[in-house]
Order: C-alpha cells, then sequence, then structure tokens
C-alpha cells in the first residue's frame, strides 16, 4: 500500500512510475518496462457487454500458458464505441476492432509470436476503404482533442499506481502546497472553464460564489446523475478515469472551504459505482482523502449516494433533495444552492465533466486552457455520437468545431447512403438541427441562437427515414415519465403534448390541433418551475419549426399507415409473415410477400425479422 504524506512522497511516486506510462502513451520501445507488449483491452460498460472482461481473461490466461512477454490491461472506454471489443497491442501501437474470443489464437500465434499484425482485426474507413493500423490516424480520432478524456484508454482505472504515473494528485498537492483558496478560485475563472452539465454557468464563478458565502460548514456534491437518452459521457470518464473526480472534488472542497462532498451518481451504473469506490478506498489507504492531507492541515471526506434513476434530479436543487433522503423535487431559485443547498448550507455542484478538467487546468494553466475553444466558450466539449451515423461513439473536440466536422470527417457520415435530415443535440431538452445549420460552430451561445442547446452532450444524428413528429412524440414519452409532479404546467402540460402527438401520429387529428400543440408548447415553456419543463416542449418546438410539412400531412390525414414489402427483393423466406402479431401479411414459399395496409398496425416486427431489408418503414 502506497502511502503519501507529503508533497515531496507524491513527486517521488510520480517521478518512479511515469516512465512505464509513457512509454504506453507514445509506443516508445526503448523504454524500460517489465513487459515487452501490452494489451490494452477496452473496459467499459460497452465492452463489458461484448464480453471484453471474458476476453481479457482468456488473453491474459493464453499469454500466461505460452510464457508469452506480455501484460493484458484492463482500461477505461477507448470512445470508439461502435468497434469494441477493442485492443490496442503496444508498444506495436496497432488497434485491434471487434475483436471476439474465437481471434485469441490468432493474436497469440500471429501478432505476438510472429510480430505480424491480423489484418481482418483492423479498423477499415468507410469512406477511404482504407486499413488503418494506428488508431490516432482514424479519422474518428484524428480531430479529436481529448482532454476530459485525457486518461480513458490509457490507464487501468483499478490501478492506484497508474493514476499516479498519469499525475494523479499532483494538481492537488500543488494547489494545497503552493497556491491559497482564492488563487485556485482565480485560476478556474482566467480558465473560461464553463458547467458543461447544461447550461455553461461560469464554474470559477460558481465557486466564488460559494466561497464568499457565509457559513463554516459548506459541501461539494459531483453531479454524476447522466439521464439523457442516448448519453454516457459522464459513465465512461468515471469508469476511465475515477481519481481524477475524486482528486477535482478535494481540488474544490479546498477552494471553497469545504470539508465534505458528496458525489450522486444513478443506481444503474454498477461499473462507474465500483470504480469510484475502489478510488475512494484506494485515495483514503493513500491518506489523499481524510484528515491533514498532505501534512497540509486540510480535511476533506467523501462519500458516495446513490440516485434512483429520476432525470429531474440532474436539476441541482433536486438533486439536493434527493441527497438530503427527499423526493427529488426542484425548489425555486433564489435561494441558490450556493448560498443554501445541501441541508440548508452553502454547496457547490459541478457535473462530471466539469470536474474533470479542473486537476489538468491547475497543471497546465489557465492561459492553455483558455486558449482553446471560442472566445466565449473555452476548451473542449464530448459529446456521445449515436444514431444513423457510421462511427458510433465518445467524441472530443474543441469549442468551435462545427458540426458538419462532426457528423462528416469524426462520425464517417450517414451509413448506407442515406440523407442527412437533423441531429438532435441536448438531448430531451434540446432540439433539432437541419443541413442549413451543419457548419455552426458548437459553443453555447451558438447552438442557442439556432434554436437547440449544448445540453450535457448527446448528439442523435437523423437520416431521411427518420420520422420528426415521431422523433418528438419520443422525447415527450420520456420528460411526461420523468416529471416530478411538482408543477401543473409540467405535470399536466406534458401529458397533454404528448396525448395531441399521439392523436397527430394515429391520424386523428386536425390542423386546428396543430395551433392547439403549438401554443400549449409556448405555454409550458414559459410556466413550469424547473428547466426539465421548460425545455421539455424544445423537440416539438423545433421539428414544427423545420419540418412543418411533416405535421401538416399527419394533420390532413396523408401519412401511409402501414410498412410495405418490396417484391423486387423480397425472397419469400416467410419470416415476416411468422412473426406479424395481426397476421396481415400473405404469400407463399420464395414468392412475394404482400402486407394488408388496412390491417397493418405498423408495430416493425416484420421489417426486424426480414434478412434482405426488403420492408420499409410507412412514409
Amino acid at each position: 500500500m502506497i502511502v503519501l504524506n507529503t508533497y515531496e512522497d507524491l513527486r517521488k511516486a510520480y517521478e518512479e512510475l511515469s516512465p512505464l506510462l509513457n512509454k504506453r502513451r507514445e509506443g516508445h520501445a526503448g523504454i524500460p518496462t517489465p513487459h515487452k507488449r501490452e494489451l490494452l483491452v477496452c473496459g467499459g460498460t460497452g465492452c463489458h457487454s461484448s464480453e471484453s472482461l471474458e476476453l481479457m481473461q482468456a488473453l491474459q490466461a493464453a499469454v500466461d500458458e505460452q510464457s508469452i512477454d506480455a501484460k493484458v490491461v484492463q482500461v477505461g472506454c477507448f470512445g470508439f464505441c461502435a468497434q469494441g471489443p477493442i485492443v490496442q497491442v503496444m508498444p506495436d501501437n496497432v488497434f485491434y476492432v471487434q475483436v471476439k474470443m474465437t481471434d485469441i489464437p490468432d493474436i497469440i500465434e500471429t501478432h505476438l509470436k510472429g510480430g505480424e499484425p491480423i489484418e481482418r482485426l483492423l479498423f477499415v474507413d468507410p469512406a477511404s476503404g482504407e486499413v488503418q493500423h494506428d488508431h490516432a490516424s482514424m479519422a474518428f480520432y484524428e480531430k479529436q482533442e481529448r482532454i476530459s478524456l485525457r486518461n480513458c484508454g490509457l490507464i487501468d482505472p483499478e490501478s492506484f499506481e497508474e493514476c499516479l504515473a498519469a499525475g494523479g494528485y499532483l494538481a492537488l498537492a500543488q494547489a494545497l502546497e503552493t497556491t491559497t483558496p482564492d488563487q485556485v478560485v482565480q485560476v478556474i475563472k482566467d480558465s473560461g472553464l464553463r458547467g458543461r452539465g447544461g447550461g455553461g454557468f461560469p464554474t470559477g464563478l460558481k465557486w466564488d460564489l460559494c466561497r464568499r458565502s457565509p457559513g463554516t460548514e459548506k459541501y461539494v456534491i459531483c453531479n454524476a446523475d447522466e439521464g439523457d437518452p442516448g448519453a454516457f459521457m459522464d459513465r465512461s470518464i468515471l469508469e476511465g478515469d475515477p481519481h481524477s473526480i475524486v482528486e477535482a472534488m478535494i481540488i474544490a472542497g479546498y477552494a471553497i472551504g469545504a470539508n465534505d462532498g458528496l458525489i450522486y451518481i444513478r443506481a444503474e451504473y454498477p461499473l462507474a459505482v465500483n470504480r469510484l469506490r475502489i478510488a475512494i478506498r484506494e485515495a483514503e489507504e493513500a491518506q489523499l482523502l481524510g484528515d491533514n492531507i498532505l501534512g497540509s492541515g486540510f480535511n476533506f471526506h467523501l462519500r458516495i449516494v446513490l440516485g434512483a434513476g429520476a432525470f429531474v434530479c440532474g436539476e441541482e436543487t433536486a438533486l439536493i433533495r434527493s441527497c438530503e433522503g427527499h423526493r427529488g423535487e426542484p425548489t425555486r431559485k433564489p435561494p441558490f444552492p450556493a448560498q443554501s443547498g445541501f441541508r440548508g448550507k452553502p454547496t457547490n455542484v459541478n457535473n462530471v465533466e466539469t470536474l474533470v478538467n479542473i486537476p489538468i487546468i491547475l497543471t497546465k494553466g489557465a492561459d492553455w486552457y483558455s486558449s482553446i475553444g471560442t472566445e466565449s466558450s473555452k476548451g473542449t466539449k464530448v459529446f456521445a455520437l449515436a444514431g444513423t451515423i457510421n462511427n458510433i461513439g465518445l467524441v472530443e473536440v474543441p469549442m468551435g468545431t462545427t458540426l458538419r466536422e462532426i457528423i462528416y470527417d469524426i462520425g464517417g457520415g450517414i451509413p448506407n447512403n442515406k440523407a442527412f435530415k437533423a441531429v438532435q443535440t441536448g438531448g430531451p431538452s434540446g432540439g433539432v438541427i437541419t443541413e442549413a445549420d451543419l457548419d455552426t460552430p458548437i459553443d453555447y451561445e451558438s447552438l442557442k441562437k439556432i434554436g437547440s442547446m449544448m445540453g450535457s452532450g448527446g448528439m442523435i444524428v437523423m437520416d431521411e427515414d427518420n420520422d420528426m413528429v415521431d422523433i418528438a412524440r419520443f422525447y415527450l414519452e420520456f420528460t411526461t415519465a420523468e416529471s416530478c409532479g411538482k408543477c401543473t404546467p409540467c405535470r399536466v402540460g406534458t401529458t397533454r403534448i404528448h396525448e395531441m402527438l399521439e392523436t397527430l401520429l394515429a391520424q386523428e387529428g386536425d390542423e386546428m390541433l396543430l395551433t392547439k400543440l403549438h401554443n400549449l408548447c409556448l405555454t409550458v415553456e414559459d410556466t413550469a418551475l424547473c428547466a426539465l419543463g421548460q425545455t421539455a416542449p424544445n423537440p416539438v418546438l423545433s421539428t414544427m419549426k423545420y419540418f412543418p410539412e411533416e405535421y401538416l400531412r399527419y394533420a390532413r390525414r396523408e401519412v401511409k399507415k402501414s410498412y410495405w414489402i418490396d417484391p423486387e427483393v423480397c425472397i419469400g423466406c416467410t419470416k415476416c409473415k411468422r412473426v406479424c402479431p395481426v397476421e396481415c401479411i400473405t404469400g407463399s414459399v420464395k414468392k412475394a410477400h404482400v402486407i394488408d395496409e388496412n390491417a397493418c398496425i405498423a408495430c416493425g416486427a416484420c421489417a426486424a425479422a426480414c434478412p434482405v431489408q426488403a420492408i420499409h418503414k410507412p412514409k
């Protein structure tokens, strides 16, 4: 067990451990290491679900059995989630994708013994068709700048030694040794860091307000209640680099004068919770967390609070009530949490992505950080890129990068040569952005101008086949279910909006209903208590603005409701016929089948079962 009593102890540990990680980071074969090769295996939730943990164990067993000079290391998320499980062989710098258990013999014999990369496991760029060995040259990574994700895919998140080798806790030691709390706050102010949870409030100003609030009992809370559909940025950071969050919270506590912290995380993130618990225990054992940290006289204690998965608890006042053991409902502001938060005491709340930037800002300086991004939005932003896009995964880019660059250069464009239709940013609180605005630089103000928002970082791409009225219904179904019910505009208003969308989709509405729908959205937007209700109508308002013709087609009852089968493609396998719950498909074996449009309920079971994609969605 490593015990670090002073700044000098920490510096010495870093100097001893960092050379091993430098070899992994840079792929330099000349740096001494205990093993000739390291096989870095993605250990994030996405890859775990594809058996990466079993793959890692089987790889290590095979390496040990054949006495190969190599070590298998579980690391955090590489970001290229659609290509998992991922195995990176270092220092060869060979990046294998979609690795299966059956590939292990080839990795052992061909690569580790023979020294030759396995071509079929390398990534093939969908645009150029080129086979790529080094992930740094891939279009997916080329325009990224990984600051928040700097240690994800690099270190073993369950190893305290690797955390120290990556420079963990050096920023904390520097702050305690050479910097006053006011100076720490000023550095964060000067960096231009803004909250990454949605609103973009200046982080340094938030810290300053809390620091100046009267009282000796204060709290720091990490908001890890990531609830947007399709969002997994915070989860990946917690799974891949938990010590950075622990370190950042200690620094925040020192800066604002708090001795206690809470990490509020949803219980549906078991891997992140487990790794956080390991990190907290390791920090406590090393005496980096607790009393008299690094001999400075500063005390800070940290605990985890599990949330039940309520989306509204992403709002800081609802989150605080949940931490107190109450029902998660928002409260009116003012007073703000910086004045009266947890247990009525001054409280600073930041989300995971905001906090992970704190240590590196203190290490590299405010000028370095503020040189990245735009005039009003500094640094980088992590997005969960999903939907109808070739390269699904986590993307971290400098503020000011355009949507077109993310979707086409990093994301690889739309699959199957389909046309781009829209991208939803900001999750259920955001809005759709169309082709006309794809060259908009991503920053807080620019996205607001075109009717969307940054949000926590969800980015869902849609193609020509997506029905925008149905997309709006999906998001309203979510926000209606997640409303805490405290205020009438949100509790009743979102329910009525959802009902109106259902009526339209059933082709039982009319053009008057569209007027009522629009007016109700504006009313809810103006009168709801918290941001969940105020932003809930955004998906409807933005889709009505940019795709009015789709709403009119439903209002005029002109939409074809049934699926249909292309007779030129259908092979007559009968699979669609067998799964149809209303038996509306007819046809014999090896003959083109037909769907009865009047009987079809558009459930999509037939399309999912078709092996040749002969069945198409209603339009």
